[in-house]
């Protein structure tokens, strides 16, 4: 009589169908596999298909770099001092001995000077953080452009800016630790940005840097937040985003037998498992490369910080170098206001830092409220299938490299022998200009491709043959398009512009529509209208046109 009469006992076949010993190892395995079902469990994951396009390399470059990142980062931990205690350097590089220096800029040159390949782990280290920040903004244009933010994966857009807003920010803090000139330079433009906040800006100074800057605690502070909470809260995000990245599975681009319920590609296992692994390795080798030959950060060039000095060529990491755009760019405002003083020229750029990152950020919830679709998306659009929104990205990333740009208007008047203040000046008018001419020179070339697209779909490709036809006329001769190629170049939905309900109901009352409604209606006209888009072909125009 069994224990439990209504439950039936687990019998493994596989254990039973064993004739010969069984080794230690194996039995492990299956003794673990009795307990949390660790087979069943592989044997459902390892067969998930990825789809094999190099753009997706991108998100890998992401991971990879980050992995670089925390590897080199522990190390580099347990011979760091994070303290802003005065000492003097007495260590192996001869142009600062003798000179007083906080005890992090001194373990800072230990580390690249007297631990055995401490200065290439540093360079590792940095680099790393470049190309992580590279390319998360490069796989996440990729994600905007493809469209691959639609319902099902907002969370997964979500979790990927999170990412890339943390990254800049603990990028910001690391190359602060070394508490050299440069560094210092970049605290204490954080600690005006703070400054110029109304009423709390003080305040908020004090709390962070412990008393008047640079007190003695704000390094302390930066290399708790640098290698704890933050990377604490990235790994967090980086694991939703692959759990989501699992159960959503990965969208693939239009093509033959690509639809928008399957995923067409090489299975995790062993595939997709030996060629991302050898990526990883490739991706490890070039960034060692890049800081075998490549300086970055030499701080001992810099020298130590002090707050009566500013290094010259004072720049952030790229970055970051939007936000010293905005300061730079922004005239020196200032007005008086009840008895105080508000810095505009600071205050204004450090409302529309965030501004800048959120406004990309946000723009899907924009779209999915113009558009209405609750449908779930897995196949990837074409850019030039979605002009509106392509024109948008490409006037977001012109904005971007218009204050990347003016964060370095010294640099450029320098190497380019220009004055300074026409650049500052080319920069202001740039940064209202510039977004709205690539916007619209940006929509204009997808249309041009759209209309292109449905060319070659109804008439074939060009072939360059002029054939003459017995009455005299020349013509070009164009070749058909195969099955697949048609497929892939009309395999993508087109929303239809939004109308106004009539004015009236069907009991004669007037309708009262709200501000919202109208704004709706009119952004769907512009996305989706006769300006918006090209109607790609019907199949009564295609037969229409071979078929006549």
């Amino acid at each position: 009589m069994r224990a439990f009469p209504g439950r039936r006992q687990r019998v493994h076949d596989d254990e039973s169908a064993r004739t010969g010993p069984v080794g230690k190892g194996e039995a492990l395995a299956d003794w673990a596999d009795g307990r949390v079902g660790l087979f069943k469990m592989a044997k459902a994951n390892l067969r998930k298909v990825f789809p094999d396009h190099w753009s997706f390399l991108i998100g890998e470059i992401a991971l990879y770099t980050f992995i670089i990142i925390i590897l080199t980062g522990v190390y580099l931990t347990l011979f760091f001092d994070p303290s802003m205690n005065e000492v003097v350097y007495h260590g192996r590089y001869v142009p600062l001995q003798g000179i007083r220096m906080s005890a992090a800029y001194e373990s800072t040159l230990d580390i690249s000077f007297d631990l055995r390949g401490g200065l290439l782990l540093r360079q590792i280290h940095h680099w790393a953080a470049i190309l992580f920040i590279a390319s998360m903004l490069v796989h996440m244009m990729r994600t905007f452009f493809n469209g691959v933010f639609r319902k099902p994966r907002e969370f997964n857009w979500m979790s990927g800016a999170g990412l890339l807003i943390l990254g800049m920010f603990d990028g910001f803090l690391g190359y602060s630790l070394p508490d050299d000139l440069l560094s210092g330079t970049g605290l204490r433009f954080m600690e005006g940005a703070i400054l110029s906040v109304p009423i709390v800006g003080t305040y908020l100074s004090f709390f962070l840097f412990g008393g008047q800057f640079p007190g003695d605690i704000i390094i302390p502070r930066l290399f708790t937040v640098h290698i704890l909470l933050i990377p604490g809260i990235m790994l967090g995000l980086l694991a939703l985003h692959m759990m989501l990245l699992v159960y959503h599975k990965h969208t693939h681009h239009p093509g033959p037998g690509k639809k928008n319920m399957n995923i067409v590609g090489p299975p995790l296992w062993p595939v997709y498992v030996a060629k991302s692994g050898g990526f990883f390795f490739l991706v490890f080798a070039i960034t060692t490369l890049m800081s075998g030959i490549a300086t970055v950060n030499p701080i001992w060039a810099y020298g130590p910080y002090r707050p009566d000095m500013v290094s010259t060529d004072a720049q952030p990491d790229w970055y970051m170098g939007f936000s010293e755009g905005l300061i730079r760019l922004m005239p020196g405002w200032e007005i008086n206001l009840w008895g105080h003083t508000l810095v505009l020229g600071i205050f204004i750029p450090l409302m529309v830092f965030p501004m800048v990152l959120l406004v990309i950020w946000l723009y899907p919830f924009l779209e999915a409220w113009i558009t209405g679709d609750r449908r779930e998306h897995h196949l990837n659009e074409r850019p030039r299938n979605a002009p509106t929104r392509t024109a948008f990205g490409a006037a977001w990333i012109a904005l971007y490299l218009v204050l990347l740009i003016g964060g370095g208007n010294d640099l450029v008047a320098t190497h380019f022998h220009l004055s300074i203040n026409a650049i500052t000046w080319a920069g202001r008018i740039a940064f209202f200009v510039a977004p709205v001419v690539v916007f619209a020179i940006t929509k204009r070339v997808c249309l041009g491709l759209q209309r292109r697209d449905r060319d070659k779909v109804l008439h074939g490709r060009e072939t360059g043959v002029i054939q003459r036809l017995p009455h005299g006329e020349y013509m070009e001769v164009h070749e058909p398009l195969t099955q697949g190629e048609r497929y892939t170049l009309t395999s993508f939905d087109q929303y239809q512009p939004l109308e106004l309900p009539p004015a009236v109901d069907e009991a004669g009352v007037e309708r009262k529509l709200t501000f919202t409604e109208r704004l709706r209606v009119r952004l769907s006209r512009a996305y989706f209208g006769e300006n918006g888009q090209i109607a790609k072909p019907t199949r009564e125009e295609f037969e229409r046109q071979h078929h006549p």
